[in-house]
Parts: structure tokens; sequence; C-alpha cells
């Protein structure tokens, strides 16, 4: 059942970073899209490749919790953030990105990162959570919303970096919250919080990711996304939920995570994929991203 949930997180990875190129497809078949038109955004996402790209979204969450079933948090996470590979690389055969050196270094170390994260994880810790748990999720997704209006105010980078950041920490409690899940079975999710703790964070996240990319860098926004939705769930699985290397594993593992991370991290410009389409001049991508 491991190796089953091994490539359900993996199989997660794909479809959200191929969702990513699909989006970005159909934005740029649309014509020019402008958030002050909603027509406009209708239109785009109409579009065959859109709605394929949504598609994949939703598989893709499927996957995902067939391999939080099994899996501890650390790798899941890791291997869903891994999915701005999967994008780089689509990215560079459907929209003729180029790929630097360091991009193909990052790639590859997301690769071996996740190699080593494999080979190194122990079974998942505690599947089921104490009632206490579920209220200190919903506590701080309480903060992290009251802290994403607060940073609405900002102006510049801080106002992104922290609301990218916000969305991530939505996605971690999401996750969190999903690993906890009971049998897939609806009669009993509808009785249990932590179905409400998922649709919760799934929305506000969307809120503040929405708000993080109006009027800011694309990349700075993912790169602290990334950090918030792999950083802090791998380490409430780790101190809340019990999940562990293997015995004499635990540097590999660690190793495994920093790399797959940083790669990420390294190819988080291709996070501009799910923005507007640029113009034909211009070098492509789908958004014009501000400063960094």
């Amino acid at each position: 059942m491991l190796i089953v949930s091994l490539c359900g997180a993996l199989a997660a990875a794909v479809c959200f970073g191929l969702s990513s190129v699909m989006q970005a497809v159909g934005m740029r078949k649309a014509g020019p899209v402008s958030e002050l038109e909603p027509k406009s955004l209708v239109r785009a996402w109409l579009t065959l490749p859109f709605l394929a790209g949504v598609g994949l979204d939703l598989l893709g969450f499927g996957f995902e919790l067939v391999a939080l079933r099994h899996l501890p948090l650390f790798l899941v996470q890791a291997a869903i953030a891994s999915a701005l590979a999967v994008t780089a690389i689509a990215a560079a055969v459907v929209m003729k990105e180029r790929l630097g050196r360091v991009e193909k270094g990052a790639v590859a170390a997301v690769c071996v990162g996740l190699a080593l994260l494999g080979v190194s994880a122990g079974p998942e810790g505690a599947n089921r959570a104490h009632t206490d748990f579920y209220a200190a999720l919903a506590a701080c997704l309480v903060g992290i919303a009251v802290l994403g209006v607060g940073a609405g105010r900002l102006r510049g980078r801080w106002r992104t970096m922290v609301l990218g950041l916000c969305a991530g920490l939505c996605f971690g409690v999401l996750a969190l919250a999903a690993r906890t899940l009971p049998e897939l079975d609806p009669a009993r999710m509808v009785r249990e919080p932590a179905t409400y703790l998922v649709a919760a964070s799934s929305l506000i996240a969307l809120v503040l990711w929405t708000m993080a990319l109006s009027g800011g860098s694309v990349t700075t926004a993912t790169a602290a996304m990334v950090i918030g939705e792999t950083v802090l769930p791998a380490v409430v699985g780790v101190v809340v939920l019990g999940d562990e290397a293997r015995p004499g594993w635990v540097p590999v593992a660690v190793g495994g995570f920093l790399l797959a991370v940083g790669g990420a991290l390294a190819l988080a410009r291709f996070g501009e994929l799910s923005g507007q389409p640029s113009p034909p001049a211009a070098v492509p991508g789908v958004r014009e991203p501000d400063a960094v």
C-alpha cells in the first residue's frame, strides 16, 4: 500500500504541474485577459485547455488524499511542491520556455530529493486526531485569515510575500485535516470536523492566493506559498502525528526534504504560468511579474 500511496503523491504532483500549463494555454488561447473585465476571465475559464486544467486539479487532489492516507506529511508535501518541476518541464515543451542551468539543476535536485525521501520515509503516524487537534487547526485558520486581511493593507513586496505565505499555510492546514479524514465515506465524512476544515482552508487559501497575485510578483508569492505549505505541515506531522523516517535514515530524510523544497523554490518563477498572458512580443510567459 505504501507503493500505491507514493505513486499517488507523484501522480498528484504531475496533475498539479500539468494543470498550471493547461490553464496557461487556455488563457493565452482566450486572448487578452483583464481582472477589470469579468467577461474576459469567463472567456478564459471556458476554454477547453483551462477546463482540462481544472479537471487535473481535482484529480490531483484525489491522488493527494490517497497519498496522505499512508505516507508521512513531510514526503507528501515535498512531492506536492515538486509540481513546479513538472510545470517547468511541461512549459519547456509546450510553451517553449527556456530552462537555464540553474533551473535544470533545480529539477534534478527535486528528483533526487524525492528519491531520498521515498527510500528513507517510514510509515505514517496517527491517522486519527483528538478533538483538541481540530480546535487548534481551526484557531490557526482563523489567525491566518486575520493575518491575511492585515497583510492586504501592506504595500509592495511584503504584501505579496505575507499573503503568499498565508495561502501556503492554509494549504498546510488542508493537508493536516485531510490526513486525519476517516474512510472516504460521504455519510461519515459529514460528521467529521476534518471535512469542514478541508473546505474552509481551501476557500480561504484561494482568496488569499488571489490577493497575493493581484499587483505583486508571482515568483515571490509562489516561493512564499511553497514554504508555507511544506515546512509547517512537515513539522506538525513529525511532532504531533508521529510521522518518522526509517531508523537510522533521519539525515537522509532531512537532506531529501531540503533538496526537494529548495529545488521547488528555485523553480518558483514557473508559478507565473497561472497568471495572465503576456503580449506577443514579450518573453514567453502568461503574466508579466513585477520586479522581484
